[in-house]
């Protein structure tokens, strides 16, 4: 690296006495310098590897007018060709690089194979997680662009290894939101439940949307879906809170209005446990009713096979942890010809828009004739384009079996 800085440093230098065009010549480093700073910070501007690769090659094929491409090191193996920018045809055989990684030698300090490749390693002191592969045959690369090449790619190993732990952080979240949202609690055999969640975007990160389903007494189902404010491991522990005293109180069968009460008076005496929003639907297929009760929560939606789709008006209350207590509940009619929708906000909220336009836009959703429960989860997603919404989605939709059935 030294020796890159020193020869940068020459590059810059004012002209000497006596050595006509040098000037000139200070001048077009100077530019291209300026066009190195540029690129370098367009390269690793996001903990996506993929990207950053991409970046790379992008960066590379510019300031060289070259070919440029990654050979990426996982483990043990060493990967083809990837990221490629610019003429593909223009590469060595892919194998005389892969049998240059697994030698290393002279590739771990940059090796230039007559003058028209130069491998550039994408390495950290401590491992090593790639190859950058530049090649020009006409004319071919000199070795002080291969040196200013080598400043570019230098930064890209410790890039790649924190892609890489940003990775591995995200598969241990991912596992600990799927073990919190494990399958609700088994419901009556009279009822039908089906349940989706899916993250926002591209992020495996542990969320605070969750679903809850608890048998009661007589037949009757306890259908739970909440919200915690934020996201991340405080987020997630305030969810399993949440959830934990949600089983206790539900095991003395009070009505949802007075579950929400005690949830809320439990929060509120944990100073730094999350708000959260709740909707509590006690569904009584024997009956043919649902009693709800909302905690700063959106309505559900009730499909009828008949009359098409519409929100259920829902007396709310304040959020959960306020300890401002409040809350009522109201029944409806719900028989096995309904469907029963319960989701969080993220399934509706769309910025810049009102949220009210977006629980229209569910309202309108149809179905065809004879739908199943797990279809209709599957159409709503769809038609609400819930896998680009920018907040976790979390549905759980219900219906009650004919007699028949039970």
């Amino acid at each position: 690296m030294f020796s890159v800085v020193r020869r940068i440093r020459g590059l810059g230098r004012p002209a000497s006495p006596g050595r006509p065009g040098t000037a000139r010549g200070t001048g077009a480093a100077d530019r291209r310098l300026a066009g190195l700073r540029s690129l370098l910070t367009r390269v690793g501007t996001t903990l996506d590897a993929d990207l950053t690769c991409a970046e790379l090659t992008h960066a590379a094929s510019v300031f060289a007018a070259c070919t440029a491409a990654i050979v990426r090191i996982t483990g043990g193996t060493v990967s083809g060709y990837e990221a490629i920018s610019g003429d593909a045809d223009a590469l060595p055989d892919v194998r005389r690089i892969t049998e240059a990684v697994r030698e290393g030698g002279p590739l771990l300090r940059g090796a230039v194979f007559g003058g028209a490749v130069v491998c550039l390693p994408l390495a950290t002191p401590e491992q090593m997680y790639g190859v950058l592969v530049c090649a020009r045959s006409a004319p071919p690369l000199t070795s002080q662009e291969a040196e200013l090449l080598a400043l570019l790619a230098a930064p890209v190993g410790p890039y790649l290894r924190h892609a890489d732990e940003y990775a591995r952080v995200s598969r241990t979240m991912g596992d600990l939101q799927r073990a919190l949202l494990a399958e609700p609690g088994r419901p009556h055999p009279n009822l039908d439940v089906a349940v989706r969640y899916l993250p926002a975007g591209r992020r495996a990160l542990v969320g605070g949307d969750w679903c809850e389903t608890v048998r009661l007494p007589f037949g009757r189902t306890l259908l739970v879906v909440g919200d915690v404010m934020g996201h991340g491991v405080e987020a997630a522990v305030d969810m399993a809170a949440y959830r934990s005293s949600l089983r206790s109180i539900t095991a003395t069968d009070l009505p949802p209005h007075r579950v929400l009460r005690q949830m809320d008076d439990l929060a509120a005496g944990e100073p730094d446990m999350r708000p959260a929003t709740c909707l509590i639907a006690r569904v009584d297929p024997a009956r043919g009713q649902v009693t709800l009760a909302g905690a700063g929560h959106l309505p559900p939606v009730v499909i009828d096979e008949g009359d098409g789709s519409r929100l259920l008006p829902l007396p709310v209350g304040p959020p959960l942890g306020t300890g401002l207590g409040g809350y009522e509940s109201a029944t409806y009619d719900l028989d096995s010809s309904h469907t029963l929708l319960l989701f969080t906000d993220g399934l509706v909220e769309r910025r810049g828009e009102d949220i009210d336009r977006g629980l229209e836009r569910l309202a309108q959703v149809r179905f065809p004739a004879g739908a199943t429960l797990e279809e209709i989860l599957d159409t709503v997603l769809v038609r609400m384009d819930a896998r680009h919404a920018e907040d976790d989605v979390a549905v759980l939709g219900a219906r009650p079996r004919g007699r028949g059935g039970e």
